[in-house]
């Protein structure tokens, strides 16, 4: 259940000067390059996605590229604005798990908070994935190696960020500059251009099986929709800013949504200037590159800094999950170690678990991004949609000044990502949209008993209520030995401080080994009761769980106390006898004493 409250030592410390107090925490440009960069590098998938749904009308139903993409950047401007509402309402962070549970109920805040566990976790594996073709884009040789370079990627990122976000965005900043650099460098490039500079890849025959219409449309739409993936982020981690902590995260979702729309509709006029289609192993934005700078050094530092970047978006989920999962362990939907963190703004083992079901996920799939994006775009639409949903249930609640225009366009916005999130399911179910379709619903079950339980032991404990008064007991202090040594007085002159009677315990397989001992114990007359246990079977943890469990019932406060031997070398700690261990954790299990454990430090190993 955790400690229902914690107490630290107070430790005196010589006075933070100006500003040094939020180092651990983003600044709003430190925000945009930490929790950004999975929405700026979307740009990579995200025009290549619409491609690749419009060319199965033919070539020139590619022309609606444009089109469709200046849509999609109308939803983003809806979006940005929205999130930032959100940043403003729930300063708190959680994003549409915060709006979930504050406007619509516990069945939709669980909603949200499985949608975004499973977004997150596909962010992380679409990242690298995409970083990895599009290296391979560059460099062939490579492209048996890309589940290798995911997860020794994946591994550095975690890395990173077990030292907290304020460092990772630090490490982040660079490479985020020199990718908004190249990009917009691809778009300039490619509009002055009157013809490409070079073109890449294999001609692949196109096989015409849908008609333009508006089915194929609102496909070709979700499918690009992709690109908006990530600007949740920032309003799921307003608490990793620096005060004042809404308005610079408002700040950091505004640039982003500037950024990330200018460079959309910038590489989309380029495609339909150049007629771009699909080529046999390039991407899109290798193509466009080649045709803006041709194949030689800038061709290659460009496809590094696309591939950099994508890899490092994965860093956006190391900031937005485990804030998210912060949150749900304090409303007890998750084990409450999951609201543990460093001295450092780290919750370190929602970073670990994060990583370790990405890695689970991309050697499923063996980094292949397009088995990915299906699955992924599905838990990011579910969280837009009741995020706008919340706010027009909160506008109509509130009766602000302008709440109508307010929920009118949080409404429409409610309606094109649900769109969004509807057609993905129904074109990609068997290709595997199926899973989140099945793991949303598990992730809500699981937090839902999660929560049920610790309202259970709640009850049990009679949390929120006062319980008797304690009343002082008889105490008995047992210290299981060995032998005769300075680690045996030092435990007793221990218990002997703890309790109002001590009893020394052995265990012997035989009656004249325990004969001995008593004869030793004797002499050295340590004025403590020695009991001696028989062992037949030669089991030293048994007989005195069975003998602790006999003294229980004389309704003493029993605590027992397992002297142990500490190394002063860690290498060292194998060598020692771990039958203590093995005894507290049997105890533990199988009665209610109070269980101590007392080192003797050695000084010469």
């Amino acid at each position: 259940m955790g400690f229902g409250t914690a107490s630290k030592k107070v430790v005196p410390r010589v006075p933070l000067r100006h500003g040094e107090g939020n180092k651990d925490h983003l600044t709003s440009f430190g925000g945009l390059a930490a929790l950004s960069l999975d929405a700026l590098s979307s740009v990579a998938y995200g025009p290549e996605a619409i491609v690749l749904v419009l060319v199965a009308a033919g070539t020139s139903a590619l022309r609606l590229t444009l089109p469709i993409t200046l849509a999609i950047a109308g939803l983003l401007v809806v979006l940005v604005v929205s999130y930032c509402q959100v940043i403003a309402v729930h300063p708190d962070g959680g994003g549409a798990y915060a709006v979930g549970k504050k406007d619509l109920g516990a069945t939709v805040s669980l909603l949200a908070a499985a949608s975004l566990v499973v977004d997150y976790v596909l962010t992380v594996a679409v990242s690298l994935a995409a970083g990895a073709a599009s290296l391979a884009s560059a460099f062939p040789s490579l492209t048996h190696h890309m589940l290798a370079m995911c997860l020794i990627g994946l591994a550095v990122i975690t890395a990173v960020n077990m030292g907290g976000i304020a460092e990772s965005a630090r490490a982040l900043m660079l490479p985020m500059v020199v990718f908004i650099s190249a990009i917009f460098g691809v778009i300039v490039a490619g509009l002055v251009r009157s013809h490409p500079a070079a073109i890449v890849g294999t001609a692949q025959p196109v096989h015409i099986s849908e008609a333009i219409g508006a089915i194929l449309i609102l496909k070709a739409f979700a499918a690009g929709c992709s690109a908006l993936t990530g600007i949740e982020a920032i309003a799921n981690g307003v608490p990793t800013f620096r005060e004042p902590r809404a308005r610079r995260a408002q700040r950091t979702e505004l640039m982003l949504g500037g950024l990330l729309g200018v460079m959309l509709i910038g590489l989309s006029v380029v495609i339909h200037r150049e007629h771009v289609a699909p080529r046999g192993g390039v991407t899109v934005l290798a193509q466009l590159t080649a045709g803006s700078f041709g194949t030689g050094w800038a061709y290659y530092a460009t496809n590094i800094a696309v591939t950099l970047v994508l890899a490092l978006a994965a860093n956006t989920s190391f900031g937005g999950l485990p804030v998210l999962m912060n949150l749900l362990a304090k409303d007890n939907r998750l084990p409450h170690l999951f609201g543990l963190r460093a001295e450092r703004p780290v919750y370190r083992y929602g970073v670990v678990v994060l990583a370790l079901l990405a890695a689970v996920l991309l050697v499923a799939v063996n980094a292949v991004t397009d088995r990915l994006i299906p699955l992924y775009a599905i838990g990011v639409f579910i969280g837009f949609t009741i995020s706008q949903t919340g706010l027009v249930r909160h506008w109509y609640g509130t009766r602000s000044p302008r709440w109508i225009l307010r929920a009118v366009l949080n409404g429409a916005g409610a309606v094109l990502t649900a769109t969004a999130a509807l057609v993905f399911v129904a074109s990609k179910f068997t290709s595997g949209a199926w899973v989140v379709v099945l793991a949303v619903p598990a992730l809500m079950l699981l937090f839902s008993r999660i929560q049920n339980y610790y309202r259970a032991v709640g009850v049990e404990l009679d949390l929120g209520r006062f319980p008797d008064r304690p009343l002082p007991a008889k105490s008995l202090v047992i210290v299981p030995v060995g032998d005769i040594s300075k680690l045996t007085e030092h435990a007793l002159r221990a218990a002997l401080s703890l309790g109002d009677e001590v009893i020394a315990v052995s265990v012997h397989p035989q009656a004249e080994q325990a004969a001995a001992f008593r004869n030793k114990w004797n002499q050295w007359n340590p004025d403590v009761r020695l009991d001696s246990l028989d062992s037949p079977h030669r089991s030293l943890v048994h007989p005195i769980v069975d003998y602790v469990r006999q003294a229980q019932q004389d309704n003493r406060q029993i605590a027992v106390l397992i002297p142990e031997v500490q190394p002063r070398r860690w290498r060292y700690r194998i060598l020692q006898n771990q039958r203590g261990l093995l005894l507290a954790t049997v105890l533990r299990a199988s009665t209610d004493v109070v269980i101590c454990t007392i080192p003797y430090r050695l000084t010469t190993r």
